[in-house]
């Protein structure tokens, strides 16, 4: 399961996941630190594309911004609960669930006695991450569940290291799906690019469209190539977007 080699900037449209996949996975949310080399090829792709890239994210769509700031790009944030087109129309809602505060209130007290744990507040959702307590992995999974025992238009979401609760009904996948409904992806042939359990259903969308779908790691995957790591999946994202720049070009 070889990287692939793209070759005509007009026959695709590149879909990346951000953290573990543009950026190395850091110990907490706010340390992770975009490079300037994939920074630049993230801007020379998507000018070779004609602006058919986009960012499918756990995090929220300002918190993406901030991240790849000045670049302004078409994303999905908090896995595709909120979406924003390549015109700049956000689509989905971005006013808080009425359960979620509690919830949040909840995991924030659970986290409160124990240290390592993290409670990140998002657009639409509340992840608990426990990345430097790994040992309390199943404390936290008991927690998130028991935080919304009473609200069930809630849903716990497994991720690396953490465990994020958010409303149902949003996916990577669906987001990948509306995207190519929409110019300028549609039409085009999707790619897209990610490491975590929640971006299995963006690779599952990707391969039923007939498009290719990349796993960054070792773990089991629907995808149809991989990665062994961040570093290998960046050098491949560089030498590809110098080569679909230079064919833009010609």
């Amino acid at each position: 399961m070889s990287l692939p080699t793209l070759a005509d900037p007009a026959r695709f449209a590149l879909f990346c996941d951000f953290d573990g996949t543009l950026v190395d996975i850091a110990a907490t949310p706010d340390q992770v630190r975009l490079s300037g080399s994939t920074r630049r090829a993230i801007a020379l792709l998507f000018h070779a594309l004609g602006g058919a890239l986009a960012i499918i994210s756990g995090r929220d769509i300002a918190t993406i911004d901030r991240l790849l700031e000045p670049l302004r790009l078409p994303a999905a944030g908090t896995h595709g609960l909120v979406r924003r087109d390549a015109a700049g129309t956000v689509h989905g809602s971005t006013r808080p669930h009425a359960g979620l505060e509690r919830v949040a209130a909840r995991l924030e007290a659970f986290a409160a006695g124990r240290p390592g744990l993290l409670v990140e507040h998002k657009s639409g959702a509340v992840t608990l991450h426990f990345r430097v307590a790994p040992h309390l992995e199943a404390a936290c999974v008991g927690a998130a569940r028991s935080a919304i025992a009473d609200t069930p238009t809630l849903a716990i979401r497994r991720g690396k290291m953490n465990v994020e609760v958010a409303p149902h009904g949003a996916d990577k996948g669906a987001a990948i799906a509306a995207f190519m409904a929409e110019p300028p992806f549609g039409g085009r042939l999707p790619v897209f690019a990610g490491d975590d359990t929640t971006d299995e259903d963006g690779f599952a969308a990707v391969n039923r469209m007939g498009g290719i779908s990349i796993k960054i790691g070792s773990e089991p995957s629907s995808a149809s190539h991989r990665a062994g790591g961040t570093p290998e999946f960046l050098d491949w994202f560089t030498h590809t977007a110098r080569r679909l720049a230079r064919s833009a070009s010609a």
